[in-house]
């Protein structure tokens, strides 16, 4: 990694562990085809992060950060591995963000619309912003991109509800913080997200295996 990153981009990711992966997309896919889904998309995103410019990207794992899976995924890019602290998912976010100290674009693996140049253009956007966005058309955020630690941006946040952008915003408001907000996109959570991205060629549907 260079010394001097263009961008610093933090993947978070909760380990490919069957059962414990991609777990509302189990029924559909059953628990080992949801955890091989949740690989590919970890994969995917790292490819994405690690497309980007003199990019310093770090993988962020809840879970097993010792899994197997996570180091074939993170070694041949180069890239480090940290294991996610925090009682909850904001609490965990922000101390990411606290480790790096230094301006920081955050992004999940549920994305695989993301694409480089949108990487390149958050981290370009917080030369003139505080915090830059990208939305998720579910409610939540694909991407957060602070300038510092910003405590209250995570604090007692209904995670995985459509009131988190929401929120975001009021909050970001009320601390006069300059946002960029980028363009919204789709997240893959459910077996409708999984049909959609796969109409749209962004999973193949050999990839996305298991009982139907």
């Amino acid at each position: 990694m260079p010394a001097e990153a263009a961008a610093r981009i933090a993947v978070f990711a909760r380990a490919p562990v069957p059962g414990q992966a991609k777990t509302r997309l189990i029924p559909r896919l059953g628990a080992e085809g949801a955890a091989a889904l949740a690989r590919q998309l970890i994969a995917r995103t790292l490819a994405t992060a690690c497309a980007v410019p003199e990019a310093e990207v770090t993988l962020w794992v809840a879970g097993a950060a010792d899994h197997p899976h996570v180091a074939e995924l993170a070694r041949p890019l180069g890239v480090a591995v940290r294991e996610q602290q925090g009682a909850d998912l904001g609490a965990r976010m922000h101390h990411a963000f606290v480790a790096t100290a230094a301006p920081l674009v955050l992004v999940g693996t549920d994305c695989p619309q993301l694409a480089p140049a949108d990487l390149v253009e958050a981290t370009t956007a917080l030369a003139a912003s505080e915090v830059v966005i990208q939305p998720a058309t579910d409610g939540g955020y694909v991407l957060i991109g602070l300038d510092r630690p910003r405590p209250p941006l995570f604090d007692s946040m209904p995670w995985g509800t459509p009131e988190v952008l929401p929120r975001t915003l009021q909050r970001i408001a009320a601390l006069g913080l300059r946002c960029t907000l980028r363009p919204p996109l789709d997240d893959l959570d459910t077996a409708a997200d999984l049909d959609r991205a796969i109409a749209r060629g962004l999973i193949a549907a050999g990839d996305a295996g298991g009982p139907r």
